[in-house]
């Protein structure tokens, strides 16, 4: 039966009021929540399982607060969650790849899947360097998945040479390459990241969340990892976030005055020489 396993990340709410300073967000009064584009990787795992049965198991790497959104995975409907504690992990991507990779890779997935990016950082990284690190191939921004045998892909038009490869089992995957879409094969195992429009992501319901309340959750720390022979928390980190700091404060709008052709000429002249734009 197949497994497929799901990165979730727990971050703040966008769509509430964010207060940043230069250690980073204020989260005494941030609201958290499950990655939004980690939502439609969730959901695909479930419908793959709906599909193909075997089971979903979603994992994080955060604080306590993290369980959270585990939590809410598995009421929406993961069979299992892990908490990997990000206690003793620096703030670098790789550190936490690398941890994360010691957490998979025993798992062994026949299909992971993440989201594109986390909105808090923006990075979209971390999902890409644990597949490297798993030696996984991979397809990003995916609007749409279909699991195939080998038979399958073979009987498709085009199958190409990805049809003389040995695997037993593929993942069909449209990509959105900026406005446009590419399909791609790859054989799994492999990591699949999630774009806006993959799917709908489902609420959980009250029963599920009674359910939840049943369902398998673990935390491995950093300590136990390396004592597995996994990454040293101790080792230094690659990249090193200085300070955070919020955007600019908008500007006020300006009225243009006169007539629509000199309106024109001093826009132009405001986006060359303030906004900075070539025309």
């Amino acid at each position: 039966m197949p497994k497929f396993v799901v990165l979730l990340k727990q971050t703040f709410d966008t769509e509430e009021k964010i207060v940043v300073t230069p250690e980073g967000v204020d989260e005494r009064d941030a609201k958290f929540v499950i990655n939004p584009y980690d939502e439609y990787a969730l959901e695909e795992a479930i419908r793959q399982r709906e599909r193909h049965g075997g089971e979903v198991i979603a994992v994080t790497c955060g604080p306590e607060r993290a369980q959270e959104a585990l939590r809410t995975a598995l009421a929406i409907g993961a069979d299992e969650a892990i908490r990997l504690d990000s206690g003793g992990l620096p703030d670098d991507g790789s550190a936490v790849a690398a941890a994360l990779a010691a957490v998979v890779r025993p798992l062994a997935p026949d299909l992971l899947l993440a989201g594109l990016f986390a909105v808090d950082s923006g990075a979209g990284s971390v999902a890409l360097q644990l597949a490297e690190r798993l030696g996984l191939p991979h397809a990003s921004a995916a609007v749409k998945v279909e699991l195939l045998t080998a038979a399958e892909l073979n009987a498709l038009p085009a199958a190409g040479a990805a049809a003389r490869t040995a695997a037993e089992r593929y993942a069909l995957v449209e990509r959105d390459v900026e406005g446009d879409a590419e399909t791609v094969s790859v054989p799994l195992p492999a990591l699949v990241t999630a774009q806006q429009g993959l799917n709908e992501p489902r609420y959980p319901s009250l029963p599920n969340i009674m359910k939840a309340k049943r369902k398998p959750l673990r935390t491995v720390t950093v300590q136990e990892l390396a004592a597995d022979g996994g990454p040293d928390a101790g080792a230094a980190p690659l990249t090193v976030r200085t300070r955070l700091l919020p955007p600019p404060p908008r500007a006020a709008g300006k009225r243009i005055p006169g007539s629509p052709d000199k309106q024109a000429a001093a826009l132009a002249e405001l986006l060359r020489t303030e906004a900075k734009l070539l025309l």
